[in-house]
């Protein structure tokens, strides 16, 4: 194992995964970080005492293993904390997951008669085939309640319309959810219908940088090397073998040797970065690739409590902001006191458009005019703020994506000592607990294990499994028949279903 110098390209969540399963067995490993803080999106910032979060990092998984390595590193260092969501619609206030008694009681009879009768003309005329979100949303909840309460808020997320998003970005982000799932969890409130989300998740305490904070000084003191502020310039390789990588370090340029390579680079730059330059058909293809960016305006207001969400999604067209983060109710240590709060006002943009380059001041004061116009705060409430921008966010799955990454890992699969792990290493919209597990995988196929990382995250399944609880004797054996008889597709879409005592 000693013959063995490992590289890694990013010290996010999957980056600092893969060093700190490496040093754990005494494999030298050097990480190469382009930021001067470690964590990638899910870093905590802090700004005169006040933390935040760049996007909100739940630690929630079912992989055992991730969960293992969690409380390894941070041990009780975990705060329980309750999860509530909701939708901000036109001034009101929606449930999410979307709880129908709460839908129907806020927009009135008329119009919940409306949302019914075009979920029903969706059961009976479903969109063949579904390729688009707006085709997956509307087959399973109607096309009145996708322009109410997913339309406005997706595309202010990606920036393109509905209709050039893949379907399989909702079937692994809208987590099986249906109207006729959200009619059987407000018929069955007491925990005997299905469960779709999660109502509370781990958190720690100063936020989830405090987690990659401590895995990179496990990694230092198990003798690895983790380099800040060396952004890779360029990554050399001889036919289909990476022989080194070429960081800027103060602005001199250095170039750093290994034996095996782990990146998590955006795709895109990966190959841009490659010299000799691959075939032009893999250079087209990786600049094809989309990401979205974001930037969160911090503001910080003078109200000791505000409203009781972790988050708020708010799918109000009239204003630009996406979401908002009440980050004293992820942990109330991410606040100095008790007498204000900080919000993360979140915009999803594109790097170069006009949000993006919008002055720091005058971000401030779009945040503090959206937020007294959807009715959260008043303007004059807010004493101080701040602007956090972070490229390439969230890969984009448009209507080309899936083409051009194929030939894209088509090349990089050639690869004799390469692994690309990660959301953006992978061009896939993994969570962090996806990510990690492709990051472990990695490093022990560096090991001598033959792991497809490729596989984490296949089945379209974000979060959750279907529960049925307490079923009738009778109940539990005509379903397991007819789990039983399913095949294909089907078989797919319902194999994770258990039965609970």
């Amino acid at each position: 194992m000693t013959e063995r110098n490992v590289i890694i390209l990013g010290a996010g969540p999957a980056g600092l995964t893969a060093a700190y399963e490496l040093s754990r067995k005494r494999i030298p490993v050097t990480v190469l970080e382009r930021d001067g803080v470690v964590g990638g999106i899910a870093r905590t910032s802090f700004y005169k005492g006040y933390g935040y979060d760049i996007g909100g990092h739940r630690f929630y998984t079912k992989m055992s293993e991730v969960d293992a390595l969690w409380h390894q590193v941070l041990g009780n260092e975990f705060l329980r904390v309750p999860r509530l969501s909701r939708i901000h619609y036109e001034g009101k206030f929606f449930y999410y997951p979307l709880r129908l008694l709460n839908v129907l009681g806020a927009l009135g009879i008329a119009q919940s008669i409306w949302i019914f009768l075009s979920f029903v003309r969706a059961r009976l005329f479903p969109l063949v085939p579904e390729e688009s979100f707006e085709d997956y949303v509307s087959n399973r909840f109607g096309r009145k309640l996708y322009h109410l309460f997913f339309k406005t808020y997706t595309e202010k997320v990606w920036g393109i319309p509905c209709t050039e998003i893949r379907a399989e970005w909702a079937a692994q982000r809208i987590r099986g959810l249906s109207f006729t799932s959200a009619l059987k969890s407000a018929i069955f409130q007491n925990g005997n219908g299905i469960k779709s989300l999660i109502e509370e998740f781990e958190y720690p305490v100063y936020g989830p940088g405090m987690m990659w904070e401590a895995v990179q000084q496990n990694v230092e003191a198990s003798g690895g090397h983790v380099l800040l502020n060396s952004p890779v310039v360029r990554v050399n390789r001889q036919g289909m073998c990476i022989t080194s990588v070429v960081v800027q370090q103060n602005g001199i340029e250095r170039v750093i040797e290994g034996t095996h390579f782990i990146s998590t680079l955006a795709l895109r730059d990966f190959i841009n970065a490659l010299h000799p330059p691959p075939p032009p058909d893999v250079l087209h293809a990786a600049n094809r690739l989309g990401y979205r960016d974001f930037l969160t305006v911090i503001l910080i207001v003078n109200v000791p409590q505000l409203f009781p969400d972790n988050w708020i999604y708010i799918h109000t067209p009239r204003v630009f902001v996406g979401r908002i983060q009440n980050f004293k109710n992820w942990s109330k240590a991410m606040v100095p006191n008790d007498d204000t709060t900080s919000l993360g006002m979140e915009y999803f943009v594109t790097e170069g458009d006009d949000l993006w380059n919008m002055p720091d001041d005058q971000l401030i004061d779009l945040a503090k005019r959206e937020l007294e116009l959807i009715g959260i705060a008043r303007a004059d409430q807010v004493i101080d703020g701040t602007v956090e921008r972070m490229k390439k966010a969230y890969p984009v799955y448009d209507s080309t994506y899936h083409e051009h990454l194929g030939i894209v890992r088509g090349y990089l699969d050639a690869f004799d000592n390469l692994q690309t792990v990660g959301r953006n290493g992978m061009h896939k919209y993994n969570n962090q607990d996806h990510s990690m597990m492709t990051a472990l995988l990695a490093a022990r196929n560096i090991m001598g294990a033959q792991h497809d990382v490729w596989a984490v995250n296949t089945d379209m399944e974000y979060q959750e499994e279907l529960v049925l609880h307490n079923p009738h004797p009778r109940t539990r054996d005509r379903l397991q028949k007819f789990l039983r008889k399913l095949t294909g597709a089907q078989k797919k879409r319902w194999q994770g279903t258990r039965f609970e005592e």
